[in-house]
């Protein structure tokens, strides 16, 4: 079997012009990813960049217009119900039968995919989201973080191995959307391979192993996070001296250097072209001791910021 537990090579999809409100658009142009299986693959991009018809591609709900691709080595032109049967989609939008309550909701769900009653894990997935005690409870009472939790064990019913999350924690505050990161590490851990489409770019940095930025409906970046967050070109670094530096441009010269406060420095450079320790070194050159050194590092909004930014916007 393949490393990849999905495999997306020059996928193309152009919607056609619907008479004449709407001009035909071209929303993927020859898109390839691979995704490691049991990894945590972020897919991240501005509003309208692609990335939910690649999702929607991925759950059957739209034809791509070329392009081939395979999840769990199933190719999805061949076998789409064996692609449906190794994936879970969680979409963004809540949807519920508000009558139904969480434990019928997954026992209709799993008879949809035609799990036998004897090998359903209703009660087991309620307690893996932290449900168990609302399983008799209509939906309609549950808080918006509940639903999400429920959609979570709705889209696991049929055991698939991969599990795509389309924004998960939307409109979530930040202490639910930290028990959904929870959720999505434990799942990773017994095996199942993420997919995380995120606006929040704190969240994919935190859980993400690797990355791919789309815009326009092109790839302009994937790689390992780590590898991502070095792409940065600027960062910044702060001195606090033992006095204040009254001429820090002499100093720090050919460097950006900025007084900050009575006793601080901040210079910002380009950590492929600038030596920290030639900037300590001058520091200490011209008798001036360094209390404390720290550092602004780089975090995902700006790498996002800075590829998409130059990406044709």
């Amino acid at each position: 079997m393949s490393e990849n537990a999905i495999e997306i090579t020059d996928l193309d999809k152009t919607y056609k012009a619907d008479g004449k409100k709407t001009a035909a658009k071209r929303a993927l142009k020859s898109v390839s990813l691979n995704i490691s299986r049991g990894s945590i693959f972020g897919l991240l991009g501005p509003n309208g960049a692609g990335k939910s018809t690649i999702i929607n591609i991925l759950a059957g709900l739209v034809v791509k217009s070329s392009g081939s691709v395979k999840i769990w080595d199933i190719d999805i032109d061949q076998d789409p119900r064996g692609v449906k049967a190794a994936i879970g989609i969680v979409p963004q939008e809540l949807a519920f039968d508000v009558f139904f309550t969480p434990a019928q909701s997954l026992e209709l769900m799993a008879g949809l995919y035609g799990v036998p009653k004897g090998q359903r894990r209703t009660m087991e997935l309620l307690k893996m989201v932290g449900l168990e005690d609302k399983a008799d409870a209509y939906t309609r009472s549950l808080s918006g973080g509940m639903k999400r939790r429920l959609m979570v064990a709705k889209a696991m019913v049929h055991n698939p191995p991969i599990l795509v999350l389309d924004e998960p924690t939307a409109g979530v505050d930040v202490e639910l959307r930290r028990q959904l990161w929870d959720n999505v590490r434990a799942l990773n851990a017994r095996g199942v391979t993420i997919v995380l489409t995120t606006h929040y770019l704190e969240e994919a940095e935190a859980l993400c192993d690797e990355i791919a930025i789309i815009n326009h409906g092109e790839v302009i970046a994937h790689a390992p996070t780590e590898d991502l967050l070095a792409r940065i070109e600027n960062k910044e670094i702060r001195f606090r001296l033992d006095r204040p530096m009254e001429n820090a441009g002499q100093v720090l010269q050919g460097f950006a250097a900025e007084p900050v406060g009575q006793r601080s420095v901040i210079v910002r450079y380009n950590p492929s072209e600038t030596q920290v320790g030639a900037m300590i070194e001058a520091i200490q050159r011209a008798g001036y001791g360094i209390v404390d050194i720290s550092t602004d590092e780089s975090d995902l909004e700006d790498v996002f910021l800075q590829l998409t930014g130059s990406s044709g916007n």
